[in-house]
């Protein structure tokens, strides 16, 4: 039996890391914390540009989704487009929800939020090990009232 080829190997971990980032997106706009959380090593470190503290483990990711959807019930993630280099994903998105609930000590103002952003995740045996999530902040702050329009 011939040995794989280098470039089909790749393949193969790009189509298992695409259904990863695919399967992790849905959670991710389901709500489904528990299930959200499977995805992530028990090594996870991730950094979010809107939080003082890098998040550690599936605990600290749990945290920072569970903030994220008590704060907007309704939020739901778009996927974008999808890039690939070696164990990094690069998944562009963009989100949308309602300000409900209390983020980052601004009270709930019920407007509709719109966002864009990255996730670089490095993916390691099928879970994501490192993630780095730069996303639009100020965006999120023009959209609930706190900044002026440019």
């Amino acid at each position: 039996m011939p040995a794989k080829s280098p470039s089909h190997s790749r393949r193969a971990a790009n189509q298992a890391s695409i259904l990863l980032v695919n399967e992790l997106l849905e959670a991710w706009s389901a709500h489904n914390i528990d299930h959200a959380v499977t995805f992530y090593a028990p090594d996870y470190t991730g950094i979010d540009v809107a939080e003082a503290a890098p998040q550690r483990g599936p605990d600290g990711i749990r945290y920072t989704l569970t903030r994220y959807m008590s704060a907007f019930p309704d939020l739901y993630f778009t996927p974008e487009a999808t890039l690939f280099h070696d164990d990094q994903v690069a998944m562009f998105w963009s989100a949308q929800g309602t300000h409900w609930g209390p983020l980052m000590n601004i009270p709930p103002t019920g407007r509709i939020v719109r966002v864009r952003g990255v996730s670089l995740l490095t993916v390691t045996n099928g879970k994501v090990s490192r993630g780095l999530y730069i996303w639009d902040v100020a965006g999120l702050l023009r959209n609930i009232g706190l900044l002026p329009d440019l």
